[in-house]
């Protein structure tokens, strides 16, 4: 986003929403994170006159200053600062999942070994 130019708030959501640290954009607590376009509204990016809210669902194990860097970058250079609120974070399910699975059949072998030793 260059400044100057008008904001999209959709092009800001589906930007941020690509960023690897951010699982989803979040309303907030009240739903107070979005902005009302005719007809509608986009939940997670609030533009006002003196900034720009994003609120997110950062994705672990990122950082939250990752998070908020990931935000920014996704924003672009704006003429007024950018607020990034994190409600909230997921684990990476794909991660934890081998490393339980991992952990779980190492621990069945070594079950296993000790009930077969005389």
């Amino acid at each position: 986003m260059s400044v100057g130019v008008e904001l999209d708030v959709d092009r800001i959501a589906a930007a941020v929403r690509e960023r690897p640290p951010v699982a989803d954009l979040h309303g907030g607590r009240f739903g107070e994170i979005a902005t009302y376009l005719p007809g509608r509204r986009v939940t997670g990016v609030r533009v006002r006159p003196a900034d720009i809210t994003v609120g997110i669902v950062g994705r672990y194990p990122a950082t939250v200053a990752e998070m908020a860097d990931a935000v920014r970058t996704a924003v672009g250079p704006v003429d007024r600062p950018v607020h990034v609120a994190v409600m909230d974070i997921k684990a990476d399910t794909n991660t934890n999942t081998t490393d339980r699975t991992a952990s779980a059949s190492e621990d069945q072998v070594a079950v296993g070994s000790a009930r077969r030793m005389p």
